[in-house]
């Protein structure tokens, strides 16, 4: 990859021409295998040899760094799959548009920022009007505030710089304002139990309501009092909460070890009896929140972890409209499901892995050996004419073509699968001290992918996860596959990184930890963590006090009753005929389509579904039992689809205005 500055930016160009300058036939081979064979002798073969990145001073924790993972490893594998694609692009005489990467102005990438997480009337013209960002901020960690807070800082202090003629708060105005008013906030009247930094932030709804755990200061003694173990990954406390509590304490468990695939923490989620939550599991709506969360968390875990988090902007840039290879994943997506709707994978990325597995996922080599590149060149261009006529024959593809091919659509992307935003994000994970830490972080990072990325990858990852599970007879183990795919998926890494020998044996290794981690942890990563659930909880219920608030003041206007008979009457509507201890179960999908649920200690979501499915009148059953799912709907949350496991009177008691509901899955 090639790149140089420019006045406002970085300009990378995804092809090489063939005969680049100093590169004579074979240079490129010849180079990589000096250059490996001096770093190996060096002893500076490891990935965290960039000392521009500094622990905060009093941070006593070690690195986990994937060198303890990665030193002893061949790169072999990373550096050949570096030439292939090289040697691809060698043969490809047609030049790819530059894509720019824009460099931000100073307080730029912080109002950006800002905008992101939904905070964009907490400066300039729309400042007035900053209420909703009030029931916003009462919901966030320690740690999450001081993020908000150092953003807000760099953007009001450059507004002031250029002179801005629309009021510019000052940031101890914003969060003093929040701290005194988060009574009238959260319900008008009474002061609300919704605590700040200062005040311990803790949020309880009173001695009968539901209680949410946000992670903060006042659970400092809840984190290390919790029995767990090294390999627990605490989804109840903020991720940045818990690294700033280790950092305070100074103590920091890594795990050293070897790159054998067996030495890799076998991590793991101790159960939440109110259900776990995946990613597609909650409403659009509640995502919305989520991801604001995210964004925040994850900006808060990297400040508090010393590491530099920025987010990229690429300028728009001229791209194919039509096609295959090289299209935008959304605009590829749009054309997809004119043909087949609802689809939400590119139906090439589809057809070329089950082209793969047709065969045999048993092949020795399988993704590592590439096919040959004129043939897969040829292939290209054939399945661009003839795909979505359906007269492209499928019977003349290798299975080694396919692996190229599907290889070849992930690097032609117009735009990163990780995206350009967050793909130096991804590379600074492996900057991180601690591979728990490393792991959180990734899973903020997929949350935060936009939805046709994530759900493209999730399905890639899936796919290498079957390669590794035949290991034992294609020898493609978990850091093979890793090194043969992070060039691939880090097509784009030149942009943030200086092209210096040092930096691309660092990325190297680091890029295929990354990897590593992402196909290891795949089904940690597409868990929402419980905290975020009950911040957005917390939110909905604030949301929702504060309208119907609006709505009541707007009523007593007109009407002579008083607010408690209105609540009284309301309630009782609600309570109709449901005793105490008993949830009303719709399934309108069902032959029975309605139901009286007595709560018990053990019951679960999955044993009401039985229950529904079993009961058989009128209508034949066309529904089978992993095709219905329990809905959680209203109350403090949009729309929760909920795991079988999840215990229903824990849940009842987190959110008893809920209704439940039983039905199929929306794709």
């Amino acid at each position: 990859m090639s790149w140089r500055s420019g006045s406002r930016g970085v300009v990378l160009t995804a092809y090489h021409p063939s005969g680049e300058a100093g590169d004579a036939p074979g240079g490129f081979q010849s180079k990589r295998r000096q250059d490996r064979n001096k770093y190996r002798r060096s002893g500076q073969y490891t990935m965290n040899h960039d000392h521009s990145k500094k622990i905060p001073d009093g941070a006593s924790f070690d690195r986990s760094g994937s060198q303890d993972s990665l030193d002893e490893l061949s790169m072999d594998d990373y550096w050949k799959e570096l030439e292939n694609i090289h040697e691809t692009r060698g043969n490809n005489h047609e030049e790819r548009v530059a894509l720019v990467v824009k460099e931000p102005d100073e307080g730029e990438l912080e109002e950006e920022w800002l905008k992101e997480a939904g905070l964009s009337n907490l400066f300039g013209e729309s400042s007035g009007d900053s209420l909703e960002s009030m029931v916003f901020l009462s919901t966030l960690t320690r740690t999450q505030r001081a993020a908000v807070e150092k953003r807000v800082e760099t953007v009001t202090q450059t507004m002031r710089k250029k002179n801005k003629q629309h009021q510019i708060p000052d940031v101890r105005d914003i969060f003093r304002l929040q701290n005194d008013s988060k009574g009238k906030v959260c319900d008008g009247s009474e002061p609300s139990t919704v605590r700040t930094s200062e005040n311990k932030n803790e949020t309880h709804d009173g001695p009968e309501g539901p209680k949410f755990s946000l992670g903060t200061d006042e659970q400092k003694s809840l984190i290390e009092d919790m029995p767990s173990s090294d390999t627990d990954i605490n989804l109840e406390i903020s991720f940045a909460e818990q690294a700033a509590n280790l950092k305070d304490s100074s103590v920091g468990k890594v795990y050293k070890g070897g790159g054998s695939d067996t030495l890799l923490p076998n991590f793991r989620l101790p159960k939440d009896k109110t259900g776990t939550t995946k990613i597609g599991d909650l409403a659009p709506q509640d995502m919305k929140k989520v991801y604001s969360l995210a964004l925040i968390e994850l900006t808060a875990l990297y400040d508090i972890l010393g590491t530099e988090f920025k987010q990229q902007k690429a300028v728009k840039i001229k791209t194919k409209d039509s096609g295959l290879f090289g299209v935008p994943l959304s605009l590829l997506l749009e054309q997809d499901q004119k043909r087949v709707p609802g689809t939400k994978i590119p139906l090439i990325f589809q057809k070329l892995i089950a082209q793969i597995e047709e065969t045999t996922l048993e092949t020795e080599g399988l993704l590592r050996i590439p096919g040959v590149a004129t043939r897969v060149k040829g292939l290209c261009q054939e399945l661009e004419a003839k795909f979505y006529e359906g007269t492209f024959n499928w019977e003349n593809v290798k299975q080694h073509d396919a692996a190229s091919l599907l290889k070849l659509f992930i690097r032609e992307l117009p735009q990163p699968l990780l995206t350009v935003e967050y793909l130096k994000a991804f590379q600074d994970v492996q900057n991180l001290p601690t591979r728990k830490q490393q792991l959180q972080a990734l899973n903020l990072l997929v949350i935060l992918l936009p939805e046709a990325n994530r759900d493209t990858l999730k399905v890639l990852l899936e796919f290498l996860q079957r390669v590794i599970d035949h290991r034992d007879k294609n020898k493609m183990t978990l850091k093979n596959v890793a090194m043969v795919m992070a060039p691939n998926l880090f097509t784009f890494h030149g942009f943030a990184s200086k092209t210096i020998e040092q930096s691309e044996f660092v990325m190297a290794a680091g890029t295929a930890n990354v990897m590593r981690f992402m196909i290891q942890y795949q089904k940690l990563l597409w868990t929402i963590p419980k905290f975020i659930v009950n911040q957005v909880r917390k939110q909905t219920e604030s949301q929702k006090k504060e309208k119907k608030d609006k709505a009541m003041k707007k009523l007593l206007k007109k009407m002579t009753y008083d607010r408690e008979k209105h609540e009284k009457q309301e309630k009782t509507l609600n309570d109709t005929d449901v005793p105490q201890g008993v949830i009303r179960v719709q399934a309108p999908h069902l032959s029975k389509v309605s139901m009286a649920i007595q709560l018990t200690e053990e019951l679960k979501a999955g044993d009401i579904v039985a229950r529904f499915l079993s009961q058989k009148s009128g209508n034949v059953q066309t529904l089978k039992k992993e095709e219905v799912f329990l809905y959680e709907i209203g109350g403090n949350i949009g729309e929760r689809c909920l795991d079988d496991d999840t215990y229903m009177k824990d849940l009842y008691q987190l959110n008893p205005n809920a209704e439940w509901v039983i039905k199929p899955k929306q794709s």
